[in-house]
């Protein structure tokens, strides 16, 4: 699947929203990516994970664990994982960190892939790589949908993703005018479970 095909996608999902949005990282873009449009359908979805399973296949090999960052991780995570034939387990907040609950466990020697939904800065991939590490098996790599950051974000390990995009994100003190003229909207998942 190529960048434009990922790209229209989300087009065709209305996924891909402009406005004035406060990131999960806190910064602020112009230009938001609802996966829980394109995660609504699940023929849309299938389509899209199956080339991530494809792009992970080819980077890593063999997958035996795909384990996902909760809220946002969790759908891409599991339909990547049953693309790829492996087991599909995610992380979630508690106490403030991201750690395997609901007794979930990686089997020592399990090959295993991070998934991600969209990367902006790397830190939920971060601290779900962090969580990951806590546990046996082998972190193989990680892939996303889409990378915000153009291949810039350091998550700790390889990342592949359908598509790198280029969209810009300020601080909240550093705006351009056009975009601090309009209202904010937070629709990220990173303060749910805090």
């Amino acid at each position: 699947m190529t960048k434009d095909e990922v790209l229209a996608e989300f087009r065709d999902a209305g996924a891909l929203l402009e406005g004035h949005f406060i990131l999960s990282s806190g910064l602020r873009s112009p230009v938001f990516l609802q996966k829980m449009f394109i995660f609504q359908d699940p023929v849309r979805t299938a389509r899209l994970c199956k080339a991530l399973a494809e792009k992970a296949t080819a980077a890593f090999g063999k997958i035996d664990v795909v384990v996902s960052p909760a809220v946002g991780g969790i759908v891409p995570g599991y339909e990547t994982a049953r693309q790829l034939g492996a087991k599909a387990i995610f992380v979630e907040r508690e106490d403030g960190r991201f750690q395997l609950r609901r007794g979930f466990q990686i089997p020592e020697g399990a090959r295993v892939l991070m998934v991600e939904d969209i990367v902006t800065t790397g830190l939920s991939s971060r601290e779900c790589i962090d969580a990951i590490r806590q546990h046996p098996g082998t972190l193989v790599g990680a892939a996303c949908l889409i990378d915000r950051s153009n291949g810039k974000a350091e998550i700790g390990t390889t990342l592949v993703s359908l598509a790198q995009l280029d969209i810009p994100a300020y601080p909240a003190d550093a705006l351009p005018p056009e975009l601090a003229a309009l209202p904010p909207v937070k629709p990220g998942s990173r303060g749910l479970g805090a």
